[in-house]
């Protein structure tokens, strides 16, 4: 995958987080709420069906090739959100907080972040420490 399709995969996984863990305001409060919390009201089924976006973001995962070590940490958030979910209202109250869907999104950015990143000049290499590197002109 090239730079352009890794970023146009984590906008679409950021978007569907988006809707997951944030898509609505509470009124009056600062409380932000996604279609994860509304869901998590039906009893057992609701919180099983808000498994579905982490298939689509490990599958975004895999295709981004993301270390195994990221992915578990993704499948251990949406893991604990689900179980705690499963119990009735403290679980809706844990869901508004802890919004597994957003930090599965943020994984995937910091991967291609970092997977993307320039690499250092080769003016600041070997650079003592409290030293300032060299300057680099035009000729």
């Amino acid at each position: 995958m090239n730079i352009d399709s890794d970023y146009r995969a984590v906008a679409r996984a950021e978007t569907l987080a988006r809707r997951m863990d944030s898509a609505f305001r509470v009124p009056l409060t600062g409380i932000r709420i996604g279609w994860d919390s509304i869901l998590g009201f039906i009893p057992g089924i609701g919180d099983t069906v808000t498994l579905l976006p982490l298939a689509y973001h490990i599958h975004t995962a895999q295709r981004l090739e993301v270390p195994r070590k990221t992915m578990a940490r993704m499948a251990v958030n949406s893991g604990i959100d689900w179980l705690i979910g499963l119990i009735p209202l403290l679980g809706d109250i844990f869901d508004v907080g802890f919004k597994s869907n957003l930090r599965n999104a943020a994984l995937l950015r910091a991967h291609v972040d970092q997977r993307h990143a320039p690499n250092p000049s080769a003016a600041y290499r070997n650079v003592p420490v409290g030293s300032t590197p060299p300057v680099q002109t035009m000729a």
